[in-house]
């Protein structure tokens, strides 16, 4: 009778850890490419210090420095480290304080940049799967480590000279 139970507590862990590795296949890396200043150390604050869960989206894997992704399949990916966008006539809008760029062209998916900070951090949202704005709030602590150094501006801002 006790050889009976070292047997039975070694075909549990067996099939545990065959649970594991079964479930574990199933979630693949996210493949992405590192932005040309992924190496920034601004980029590798902002990475550790980013949330596990995005817009109820539970964080993945990816094989990038510098770069991030949520949901399963990816509904959110983060690139630290791209070109630092000058001015734009796209819309801005401010998220707890961080200025991001928006670009709806390739919609459903919008691309937020971040406007201001250096380096530009960059988010693709899949829209048709979460909230581009629960997404930019959820990532504002994370990304505002990186210190802003501008803010966007509009036609309001701006102050033009009398009339000749």
């Amino acid at each position: 009778m006790t050889s009976r139970f070292p047997a039975l507590r070694i075909a549990a862990v067996g099939a545990l850890l065959a649970a594991t590795v079964a479930l574990t296949g199933c979630v693949a890396i996210v493949p992405l490419e590192p932005a040309a200043d992924a190496v920034n150390p601004s980029c590798a604050d902002l990475i550790v210090r980013l949330p596990s869960t995005v817009a109820d989206q539970p964080d993945r894997e990816t094989n990038a420095q510098a770069t991030a992704a949520w949901g399963d399949p990816a509904a959110i990916l983060l690139h630290c480290g791209v070109e630092v966008p000058g001015p734009t006539t796209l819309p801005c809008v401010n998220i707890n304080g961080i200025d991001w760029i928006e670009d709806d062209s390739e919609a459903p998916l919008y691309r937020y940049t971040t406007f201001g900070r250096d380096p530009a951090t960059e988010l693709v949202v899949d829209s048709e799967k979460v909230s581009g704005s629960t997404v930019l709030v959820d990532l504002s602590r994370a990304v505002s480590t990186i210190p802003a150094t501008g803010a966007c501006v509009g036609a309001e801002d701006v102050t033009l000279p009398p009339a000749p």
